[in-house]
């Protein structure tokens, strides 16, 4: 038997110390995450706020803080740290807990405007 690619060494509930859900909510696979500003996404720099100081010094933390420097969504951070999906989550909970990540969450499908409201502005361009 040959194998291919290591597993990982550490398992997910040990990442997230047995926890299944996030502290601060639940997060939208399509949210956008952005380090908050001045939270120190530097792995090597000292840490920029006092939020950091608390938390605990995990490698997929401070990689979590790096890479969303720029926008991403809850998919592609778990994309990107190669792990599931439920582990990412608990992770970007104690950031967003330590006010060190910014979310924003997609709009409600309530608040998208209805058919009609859509074809009457697709008219009213037409007729420009």
């Amino acid at each position: 038997m040959e194998w291919t690619e290591p597993g990982p060494v550490v398992r997910p509930y040990a990442l997230t110390g047995g926890r299944t859900r996030p502290a601060g909510g639940d997060f939208d696979l399509i949210a956008i995450i952005e380090t908050a500003a001045g939270s120190g996404g530097d792995a090597d720099g000292p840490p920029g706020t006092a939020g950091i100081e608390r938390l605990p010094r995990s490698p997929e933390h401070r990689t979590i803080l790096e890479l969303c420097r720029s926008p991403l969504s809850v998919a592609e951070v778990a994309s990107e740290l190669d792990l599931a999906l439920g582990v990412v989550r608990v992770l970007l909970g104690d950031l967003l807990d330590h006010g060190l990540i910014r979310v924003r969450r997609p709009a409600p499908v309530a608040q998208f405007p209805n058919e009609r409201v859509l074809k009457e502005v697709i008219d009213g361009l037409h007729a420009l």
